[in-house]
């Protein structure tokens, strides 16, 4: 049936049995690829990039980690002084300017 010797319909009449039994019997246990099976190819070498690129990823989202509970620990020792000599060392950019700073047009 596979290699077009006879149809499903032939067999089906030979054997007895119905003509859906024979196509469900094909999909099961013939050679060529399920409908639900998905045939993947790749090089070699597409296998050492992917590979590269997930070591690469890896790599990338360790120094972000290590930058991040950088960024924490001088957050911390910020925040320490500021209680510690009581002045504000974060820069503040919501605030409006003193009301001390003239103008610095140029005549």
């Amino acid at each position: 049936m596979e290699l077009g010797h006879t149809t499903a319909a032939e067999v089906s009449r030979e054997y007895q049995v119905r003509y859906s039994n024979v196509i469900k019997w094909k999909k099961i246990y013939g050679s060529k690829p399920k409908d639900s099976v998905r045939l993947i190819v790749e090089m070699d070498s597409d296998t050492k990039k992917i590979i590269a690129l997930q070591k690469r990823i890896a790599d990338l989202e360790r120094i972000v980690g290590q930058k991040q509970v950088l960024i924490e620990f001088q957050d911390k020792m910020i925040d320490l002084a500021e209680e510690a000599y009581g002045v504000d060392i974060k820069k503040k950019f919501d605030t409006k300017p003193s009301s001390t700073s003239g103008k610095t047009e140029k005549d």
